[in-house]
């Protein structure tokens, strides 16, 4: 790790256990083992040394892209839940101190929502996608499916560790958990095998089911 990339991840702890008042440029230089004019030549000011901060944690997020074309629901979506819970996990005080002082600082919201916003788009695209190819019977909205799985991610990230109780256990299975229940209520196929059951049913097999389902209600009438 270069000397630049030390400032801005001491300022990010800095920041996340102390808030923008409270991160003053000795706290930060102290913290990554610099003096404060090292931090002023790299970047200039507090303002844009925290700006910088944000706009890293940004492009280092190390997220999992769903595919443009669905093959295995259950799987791709909860590889992606579960990516985006753990960046959000790593980055919890950051991300409530940001939200804590966003009204005071407005010009931070661009870059907070960035990551959010990308992780949105990529989601709706993808259930888009499902329902092209057939495998969402049911009218929805994207968006607002999209939200609910986002939501539910973002409620575990930031509230689990104060309100473990409130959230499915155990941890590692959640992102499967939220994952299944979006899949369910839409409802889509999970599993690429469901689909080629689906096709190859005849419908005689259908017709011959209910024959035999009202023989058997047929006494009790």
């Amino acid at each position: 790790m270069n000397r630049r990339n030390e400032i801005l991840a001491a300022a990010a702890e800095v920041f996340a256990h102390h808030g923008f008042r409270g991160s003053t440029t000795r706290r930060i230089a102290d913290a990554a083992g610099v003096n404060e004019i090292t931090i002023f030549r790299q970047f200039g000011s507090k303002e844009a040394l925290l700006r910088e901060v944000m706009k890293h944690m940004t492009e280092s997020a190390g997220l999992v892209a769903l595919p443009e074309i669905p093959s295995d629901p259950e799987l791709e979506l909860t590889g992606w839940s579960e990516a985006y819970m753990q960046h959000l996990r790593l980055r919890s005080s950051m991300i409530r101190k940001t939200m804590s002082e966003i009204e005071e600082r407005p010009e931070w919201s661009e870059c907070a929502s960035y990551v959010p916003t990308q992780q949105s788009n990529d989601l709706c695209r993808y259930l888009v996608a499902l329902r092209r190819q057939g495998r969402i019977a049911e009218k929805f909205d994207p968006k607002t499916a999209t939200a609910m799985l986002m939501g539910a991610i973002f409620a575990d990230a930031m509230g689990r560790d104060v309100m473990p109780d409130l959230f499915p256990q155990p941890q590692a299975k959640a992102a499967q958990q939220y994952t299944l229940l979006l899949l369910r209520a839409l409802p889509a196929e999970r599993h690429p095998s469901r689909r080629n059951e689906r096709n190859n049913f005849q419908p005689e097999q259908c017709l011959q089911e209910r024959i035999k389902f009202v023989a058997v209600l047929r006494p009790a009438l």
